[in-house]
């Protein structure tokens, strides 16, 4: 930062319209404070020396500002040293990490760094021009002084703003702390373009490169500005004597307001053509005065043709070059009553473009970076749960922390054949992109295996060889369940998960007792199944370990914490009906402490409802020719039963195609089941793998029809292998009358 050259300094301005800070940045006016004060001495005027209709200064009382000229009348003297001692502590309690903070000890200062004593008269010669065409002589120290201060004040201003940018991690804040940085210490007003889309590492644009209004700022509205203007430090950045008029109120008509909210509205896009103006500034890469020759032809297509700019070294039009390429623009505006930006302005409005692109770029790379692991994460979790038959669902899913969404936590549910319905829920060791990625691979798995019909014991075990296989480090608990509607019995296996908890439709919790078993990954294991009841009525909860164990407790203690918090939830809810699913999940989770989240977790809520036993007919037949004959009679005589005649046709049709179908192959006994639930379900069962496949028979065939007919009239149909054969099922829509919701 030291490589900055600084300007040659002559006399400093000392006119009433004050001149250049010792940042290069506009001072704060003495006229203003002048004018103040000299109506402050007319009938009318506060105690404590404030003109009536404005607000008493904040930063500093009256007698803080600098003495009026000699001759003039009010004039009061002050005892410098006790000035001195004020200012020195006003500037001591600026915030360094600030750049407002610069602004406000130049304030306090004066034009030459609050010099009291008998040269403090030349700052108000008489007759100067009130906006800085006077001169006049500093009665203390020298132009190197004077220099070196404002070098100092520039590099603390660029220090200070960087690190505002650079605190920033998201897009937005990091273009919103350059705008905070610089307005109004170091401009009026900016605006800030950058390319639509915003191009991400090596990406290369397609199609013609558009930038895009990301944001604007300015100098407050009037209410605040005339309340800083009496002692902020938008002062230090603004020259309110040319604002003030003779009744001391305050006109900022001539402020350049920009934005949709503004007064004079700039363009919110901006196609950069090829070879034009706009181009080649950008394609320099260095800032550039609104007064050059390049800039006049540059802005205008920038902001727009109709967007007046102010006369003069008054604008800076900065391009934001990133690692790679400029990504954007950066518009700093100063007010015409305001000092001019110096050669040295160009410096500092460089280095903000550069911090601030340099952030953009990564701040664009971070949010692809989450974009891919939140698209990862949500693919590898289910869309939605299915709707089976006999049970309702619900489910929960959070990360350990927002800064990292992705973990190996899993949960789901998968329909089988016969009505029932699969129960997963896992967990990998970690909570990084690698262990999301084994989830989903075991995720998979676990849905191959479960089409498969395979037991419980049999999924966990071919899981776990398929983590053998993705590396000798990759391990995972999992816990999974079939429940069956029809008999109202669940089968659980369980790998090293911790246990599930049974909430009963009377209030009773219940920790399961499944065998733990070890860890998927371990290899050389067996893993064992047990059957339970599941009452109508009741509630499963599955869940991974991050919900009970956590660096404040242990997991057996979370578990019975769980529990208990199930029991009281239901006992709220009464004890004749079940807690709402979705309520119920918010609940559990509301019991997680400040301290105890420590992992993710993945919650699985199972309300067991079941299939009645008089909505169900079973039978047996015997593969032979009369099969399909007794297949209609029994089929009729539950549809007779059921008051469900209307469907006796077309459920007569298919029963009967697709029992002769699987006699075709079958060598034992086929099934034939009846399902009266929301829908009427028949299901056909055989022990020939071979799955039917539709197919359009031609004229000259004799078969082949019967899958035809079965696309055609059922609501649904579909097929699914079995460890012992196949089943074929298909689904009628029940009459208007009949439906169950």
């Amino acid at each position: 930062m030291t490589e900055y050259p600084t300007s040659q300094e002559g006399p400093q301005p000392v006119a009433s319209g004050g001149g250049t800070d010792e940042a290069g940045h506009g001072k704060a006016p003495i006229a203003a404070a002048e004018a103040v004060r000299t109506h402050a001495q007319s009938p009318g005027a506060e105690p404590g020396g404030a003109p009536a209709g404005l607000p008493r200064p904040r930063g500093a009382a009256s007698a803080d500002l600098p003495a009026d000229g000699p001759g003039r009348a009010g004039a009061r003297p002050r005892d410098g040293a006790t000035a001195r001692a004020r200012d020195t502590g006003a500037a001591r309690n600026a915030t360094a990490d600030d750049p407002q903070g610069i602004a406000a000890r130049n304030a306090a200062d004066g034009p030459l760094g609050g010099q009291d004593g008998p040269g403090a008269s030349a700052l108000h010669p008489a007759g100067g021009d009130r906006h800085g065409g006077g001169t006049g002589i500093p009665a203390v120290g020298g132009a190197g002084d004077t220099a070196a201060r404002r070098e100092g004040d520039r590099l603390r201003f660029v220090g200070a703003a960087t690190r505002r940018i650079a605190r920033g991690i998201d897009l937005d804040e990091i273009v919103l702390g350059l705008c905070r940085a610089t307005v109004p210490t170091f401009s009026d007003a900016i605006l800030v373009y950058l390319r639509d889309p915003l191009p991400v590492g090596d990406e290369r644009p397609v199609g013609p490169v558009v930038l895009r209004l990301r944001r604007t700022d300015r100098l407050r509205p009037i209410d605040d500005l005339t309340d800083a203007a009496s002692g902020g430090t938008i002062g230090a950045g603004l020259d309110l004597a040319g604002a003030a008029g003779a009744t001391g109120e305050l006109d900022f008509s001539q402020l350049p307001l920009v934005g949709p909210q503004g007064d004079l509205p700039a363009a919110e896009l901006c196609e950069i053509r090829s070879g034009g103006a706009l181009a080649e500034v950008l394609r320099g890469v260095r800032p550039v005065f609104g007064s050059s020759a390049a800039a006049k032809a540059a802005l205008p297509e920038l902001l727009g043709a109709d967007h007046p700019l102010p006369r003069g070294n008054r604008a800076v039009l900065a391009p934001l070059r990133g690692r790679r390429r400029v990504i954007g623009a950066a518009v700093f505006l100063r007010s015409p009553e305001r000092p001019a930006f110096e050669q040295n302005d160009l410096l500092v409005a460089a280095q903000l473009a550069t911090h601030t692109a340099l952030g953009i770029d990564k701040a664009v790379l971070y949010g692809r970076e989450a974009y891919i692991a939140d698209e990862l994460q949500r693919t590898m979790l289910p869309d939605s749960l299915p709707q089976p038959t006999g049970v309702r669902l619900a489910s929960r899913y959070l990360p350990a922390a927002e800064t990292a969404r992705v973990g190996g936590d899993w949960y789901d549910a998968i329909p089988l054949p016969g009505s029932r319905v699969a129960l997963v829920v896992g967990d990998v060791m970690g909570h990084s992109m690698t262990s999301a990625a084994i989830m989903g691979q075991l995720r998979t798995t676990a849905q191959t295996l479960a089409q498969l019909d395979l037991p419980p014991a049999e999924v966990l075990h071919h899981l776990d060889e398929q983590a053998q296989r993705l590396g000798s480090d990759r391990m995972a608990t999992c816990l999974y369940a079939v429940y069956d509607p029809v008999s109202h019995r669940i089968t659980i296996a369980n790998a090293g998960h911790p246990p599930p908890v049974l909430l009963h439709l009377g209030g009773r919790a219940e920790v399961l007792r499944v065998p733990p078993g070890a860890p998927i990954g371990v290899g050389g294991v067996d893993f064992e199944a047990v059957e339970l009841d599941a009452p109508a009525g009741a509630t499963l909860l599955l869940y991974t370990d991050g919900l009970v164990e956590s660096r404040l407790r242990d997991v057996w203690t979370g578990i019975e914490q769980l529990r208990e918090r199930l029991a009281t939830t239901a006992q709220l809810t009464g004890l004749d009906h079940p807690p709402p699913l979705e309520a119920l999940c918010d609940d559990v989770l509301d019991m997680l402490g400040p301290g105890d989240r420590d992992d993710d977790i993945a919650l699985l809520a199972a309300r067991f409802d079941g299939i009645a036993p008089s909505d169900v007919a079973y039978w047996f037949l015997d593969p032979e020719e009369t099969a399909p004959g007794r297949a209609r009679r029994f089929a009729r005589r539950a549809l007779t039963r059921w008051g469900l005649e209307e469907l006796q046709d077309s459920l007569e049709l298919l029963v009967s195609e697709v029992v002769t179908n699987a006699v075709r192959y079958a060598e034992r006994p086929v099934t034939l089941r009846l399902l009266r639930t929301d829908v009427l379900r028949c299901e056909v069962g055989d022990d020939s793998p071979q799955l039917p496949r539709q197919r359009r028979a031609r004229d000259t065939d004799e078969g082949g029809r019967g899958l035809f007919l079965v696309n055609r009239m059922a609501r649904r149909w579909g097929a699914t292998r079995l460890s012992s054969g196949k089943v074929v099922w298909f689904e009628l829509a029940l009459p208007v009358a009949h439906e169950r919701r």
